[in-house]
């Protein structure tokens, strides 16, 4: 259950055995159903989660109740309402599973004291909050910028699993584009493949 988080914070950070023993020590398993949700908008997010096995989208509901999808988390991910959790106030988002999901989740108080334990983790988790930066800047740009067809062609390059895995009226979503136009890109592209 532990194997793909160990071996996500490997690949960002040098740990040792004894290290990753300590680490395990701080998190909780949870299993989620499809469309099961581990957050609710309103909720307090007491938890930061990691994906060891599933799909997971958070989002937003506007005030006509339709889905604004600002992320999707994979295997090797993770997913919170960060304001919610660094803060303790209420959440905005909601996150559910996608597919049957099983997540490992930690505590601020516990994240703060393996921090602290664990010194490698603060860099380890400093490498992911850059790495978040970056792309959330690059996505603003794509999607002030781009075309649908860019946009929907740029995210099948660079994450064509979304494309396998994802409802395609939730890639929609995710890049601000009506599902017909989606249809619409990927009919045209799957005619310019064949």
């Amino acid at each position: 259950m532990f194997e793909v988080l160990l071996s996500h914070i490997q690949n960002k950070v040098a740990i040792t055995d004894e290290q990753k023993t300590q680490v395990q020590a701080f998190f909780t398993l949870k299993k989620l159903r499809k469309k099961q949700y581990l957050l609710q908008e309103g909720e307090i997010c007491k938890c930061l989660s990691f994906v060891s096995k599933g799909l997971l989208k958070s989002y937003f509901l506007d005030e006509k109740g339709n889905e604004h999808i600002n992320m999707f988390a994979f295997e090797g991910w993770w997913i919170s309402d960060f304001n919610s959790f660094i803060h303790q106030e209420k959440s905005v988002l909601n996150i559910d599973a996608i597919e049957e999901t099983e997540v490992l989740m930690i505590t601020p108080d516990d994240y703060e004291k393996m921090m602290l334990e664990i010194p490698v983790m603060d860099r380890y988790f400093r490498i992911l909050y850059q790495n978040s930066l970056v792309t959330k800047d690059h996505r603003l740009i794509v999607s002030n910028s781009y075309t649908a067809e860019e946009k929907y062609l740029q995210l099948a390059q660079k994450n064509p699993d979304m494309i396998k895995r994802v409802p395609h009226n939730l890639i929609a979503s995710y890049l601000g584009l009506a599902p017909e136009t989606v249809s619409r890109i990927r009919k045209k592209n799957l005619l310019n493949n064949t």
